[in-house]
């Protein structure tokens, strides 16, 4: 969850890079800023659910492995989604 945090940051912070642009150039950010926070969104919902299904399946031995490679996933789910934001958007 920490690394959540720090994507939500790094994302919120993002428009910044696009203050000093103008006409064009801001037009092209803010449209594929705008498809890109959507599907990093989107990304973070997948994340968390992923997460969820980690401590939702039942806690017998069967599911254990199961668990546990949902655990593990999430993580790197939420990092996929950081980079597919980075590379969706039109960085001036």
């Amino acid at each position: 969850m920490p690394g959540v945090l720090f994507a939500l940051v790094a994302a919120g912070l993002a428009p910044m890079a696009c203050d000093a642009c103008t006409g064009g150039q801001a037009a092209r950010f803010e449209a594929s800023f705008e498809r890109a926070h959507t599907v990093f969104g989107w990304g973070l919902t997948v994340s968390l659910l992923v997460l969820a299904t980690a401590w939702l399946l039942p806690w017998q031995e069967r599911y254990a492995a199961r668990r546990v490679g949902f655990a593990v996933v999430a993580p790197f789910a939420v990092a996929a989604t950081y980079l597919v934001f980075t590379g969706m958007v039109d960085w001036p």
